[in-house]
């Protein structure tokens, strides 16, 4: 045989090999690979948020006269007792205050004794009728005047006694110290907040909710409370308050839980996690990737199990959020739902389900 033709026969066939081949791999594409989870409905719903232990009582204490600040005697965290000083305003100009309605005081004393001895000798004038009814109603006009002076005069002392008080701050009530807003040397004006006092008998873990959360949460909730520093640490509480509008800026609002007998270890401004248990709403919940909205029908990619196909099928949406969304129907419960790159998906088309899906 001709060594030419053989060689052309070989290649020929090669050739005729490999068109073979990329027709058969052209007709079995590779599966894609896709994130899924099997949907089950929710009977209850955990919810978990972080927050801090607060008192239920804090004051912000602070002088009731203008002063400059000459001693603080208190910082952050300290203990203090009921009726112990805070600190002081300089008390020079209070003082001479006090001496100046003493003063005031004592000459008011002077002309009352004056005046009662001027009644008292008319009244006996007029009783041997030396004297005349006018004379005496004018002694006894003068002797009620210096009665109502002194009264004045000692109101005035009362009052700069009580100012010079004023000047040391003291608390009405066993706490610790949680803030300090002023320092020694400095002007403050009457109850501007110097020291903010907290009671740290009676506290409260206070968190904040996302506003769809905080809505659902009956009033009469009981939170599960554990330490973050140490979770075994647990103890439990009530909502004692709710705000009735969500904070303009975050978007959240608080809830005030009071703690039922909690550990020592449950300290003022430690951060904990609180965490309840509510009953889910009718539905499924999905990853709000997993919708495909398509001629204003809402649609999910359900797998087969059986050849790993995927196609659509029409649920009805009951709510949704930035990060998920709740179906009302249109899924049963064990289906297996594609939860990410729902647009670039082809009916029919093979798929393989990664190993970390949800099962």
């Amino acid at each position: 045989m001709n060594p030419i033709l053989t060689s052309l026969t070989l290649v020929g066939a090669a050739a005729l090999l490999a068109a073979c081949q990329e027709e058969h791999h052209a007709e079995a594409p590779a599966e894609r690979p896709v994130l899924s989870v099997v949907v089950t409905p929710q009977i209850t719903r955990t919810w978990g948020f972080a927050g801090t232990v607060e008192p239920r009582y804090k004051s912000d204490l602070g002088f009731r006269v203008l002063g400059r600040i000459v001693n603080r005697e208190v910082e952050v965290g300290d203990i203090v007792k009921k009726g112990q000083r805070l600190a002081n305003l300089d008390p020079v100009t209070y003082q001479l205050a006090v001496r100046s309605a003493e003063a005031e005081l004592a000459r008011a004393v002077a002309h009352l004794e004056n005046a009662n001895a001027t009644e008292v000798r008319q009244r006996t004038l007029l009783r041997q009728k030396v004297s005349n009814q006018a004379q005496f109603d004018l002694a006894r006009q003068a002797f009620e005047t210096a009665q109502a002076g002194v009264t004045g005069a000692k109101a005035n002392l009362d009052k700069a006694e009580e100012q010079l008080d004023y000047t040391e701050l003291r608390t009405d009530f066993d706490g610790v110290v949680t803030a300090v807003a002023a320092e020694p040397g400095q002007v403050v004006q009457p109850g501007q907040a110097v020291v903010s006092i907290a009671r740290p008998d009676i506290r409260e873990a206070v968190v904040d909710l996302p506003e769809s959360i905080g809505r659902e949460i009956p009033p009469t909730a009981r939170f599960d409370i554990a330490l973050q520093v140490d979770p075994s640490v647990r103890a439990v509480g009530s909502v004692r308050e709710i705000a009735p509008q969500a904070d303009p800026a975050t978007r959240t609002r608080r809830v005030r839980i009071t703690l039922d007998n909690p550990p020592e270890s449950f300290r003022l401004g430690t951060t904990i996690t609180a965490t309840i248990v509510t009953q889910a709403s009718t539905g499924i919940d999905l990853p709000a990737t997993a919708l495909l909205e398509r001629d204003g029908k809402a649609m999910v990619w359900v797998v087969d199990p059986a050849t790993r196909t995927v196609a659509t099928t029409e649920v009805t949406i009951a709510s949704r959020n930035g990060t998920s969304i709740r179906v009302l129907t249109g899924l049963a419960a064990g289906t297996r739902v594609v939860t990410a790159g729902v647009n670039s998906l082809t009916a029919d088309q093979t798929v393989k389900i990664l190993a970390g899906a949800s099962r």
